[in-house]
């Protein structure tokens, strides 16, 4: 359309500048011509923490907060939770279709080949203290694959991206139970390739001395639909962090482990697990009404509530909800549910949250759904970076072949000091110490 530009007038100078305007946005580029004269850098955007920067374009997932609305290419997150397996979710991201079924029957069993890791991985993991946080041993484990597979380097050939995709996706359920046996002091499980992904994930969390460990289905597909929920979430911190260091062309290990470490952060990754721990403090439901008032007053954080881009209810929390009832049938009704419940209702009949746009994030429920199957606080966030692997490497992949792409470079405003002029040690005078 001819009319899709923007008209800027720069008052300092009268001079008048037209923009363009592509899908809602303008290019910060185009801000650089608007200066004062020959010696001005020109204008820049200063946003911080990205409110209102797009720093990509991508087609894998659309994601509407005003509206509660989460697609993948295009395909509803609840049609998708209902109706596939967290691989074939994980096909689609990657590759933009859903897969046909021997399309999905190579896929699956090529994932699940490479569910094995390197014997010396297994002494890598050993060195580790035996109560190393499991999200430190991942992300430390992960950056050390780089050493054996050094063709990942070659991130310009395609197919070998794609076989490091398939090595991660495959190997990622193997390292994060490893991490959890090792803090236990069991001995590691080999995966077996003959189960589901979520069923060998299980296999190697909890087999014992039972010559076979048969995964309740209902618990493994409650698992299928929790990966299939994280699998990806547009442009958040830990896949920001992911384009921004594979832009540098830094191998997909080493990328991943970047994205890990973003989302170890508990306003990342760990918010369910500090969801539990403040329904623990509220303990009964009688005491929701004063925890709502310190909420009010400041005092105390309503966490699992709000979202940066949701303004609505989160379609993924929909889901998790019902997904809840049924664990529960298997595993028993863990009384935090009850707390969460009453919470969620009174929150969402006053106006406090009303006004603020606070509704139940995906956080929320799946805290209380991860504890009543059996896993530890520790494990939760690496339980939320198994599924979202296969995002991180859709968007980086995606990256990569965009004729855009550049290494990562932000801009900065300097509120420094001016140049001031060196002055020696001795006449600098005295000031008190500060201890560290």
């Amino acid at each position: 359309m001819d009319n899709e530009t923007l008209t800027i007038t720069d008052n300092r100078t009268n001079q008048n500048y037209t923009i363009p305007i592509s899908h809602g946005t303008i290019r910060a580029m185009d801000l650089r011509q608007i200066k004062t004269g020959p010696d001005d850098f020109g204008l820049m955007t200063y946003d911080p923490a990205f409110m209102n920067t797009a720093s990509c374009q991508s087609a894998i997932t659309f994601l509407d907060g005003d509206k509660g609305i989460l697609r993948y290419r295009g395909y509803p997150i609840e049609q998708l939770a209902e109706h596939c397996t967290f691989l074939e979710v994980a096909y689609l991201l990657l590759n933009g279709e859903l897969p046909t079924a021997d399309e999905l029957a190579y896929w699956n069993c090529d994932v699940m080949r490479h569910t094995m890791i390197h014997e010396n991985v297994k002494k890598f993991m050993d060195g580790f203290h035996h109560d190393a946080h499991p999200m430190g041993t991942l992300l430390s484990t992960v950056a050390a694959l780089s050493t054996f597979y050094p063709d990942a380097r070659n991130i310009s050939d395609p197919k070998i991206r794609r076989k490091q995709i398939v090595r991660l996706i495959g190997k990622m359920p193997t390292l994060a139970a490893y991490a959890y046996r090792h803090r236990l002091g069991l001995p590691y499980i080999y995966p077996d390739p003959e189960l589901s992904y979520t069923k060998n994930y299980m296999h190697m969390l909890w087999k014992r001395t039972e010559p076979k460990y048969e995964a309740n289905p209902v618990l493994a597909h409650a698992l299928e639909v929790l990966f299939i929920l994280h699998a990806d979430h547009e442009q958040n911190c830990s896949t920001s962090a992911m384009r921004a260091v594979g832009s540098s062309n830094a191998d997909p290990y080493a990328t991943t482990a970047a994205a890990i470490s973003a989302l170890w952060g508990p306003l990342h990754g760990g918010a369910n697990e500090e969801v539990l721990r403040m329904l623990g403090e509220i303990g009964s439901k009688d005491h929701i009404p004063a925890f709502i008032d310190q909420v009010k007053e400041g005092k105390r954080k309503l966490m699992g509530f709000g979202h940066r881009v949701y303004k609505n209810y989160d379609p993924r929390a929909r889901i998790i909800k019902q997904v809840a009832e049924e664990v529960f049938e298997v595993t028993g009704r863990n009384p935090k549910i009850d707390i969460a419940l009453e919470l969620e209702r009174i929150a969402l009949s006053d106006d406090y949250f009303i006004k603020r746009k606070l509704y139940p994030n995906v956080d929320f429920y799946s805290g209380i759904i991860y504890q009543a199957m059996g896993f530890t606080p520790d494990q939760f966030t690496v339980l939320f970076g198994i599924p979202r692997t296969v995002g991180w490497l859709a968007q980086w992949d995606e990256m990569l072949s965009d004729p855009d792409k550049k290494i990562a470079r932000p801009r900065q405003v300097y509120t420094g000091e001016e140049q001031r002029d060196f002055v020696p040690i001795t006449l600098r005078g005295q000031r008190e110490l500060v201890e560290a």
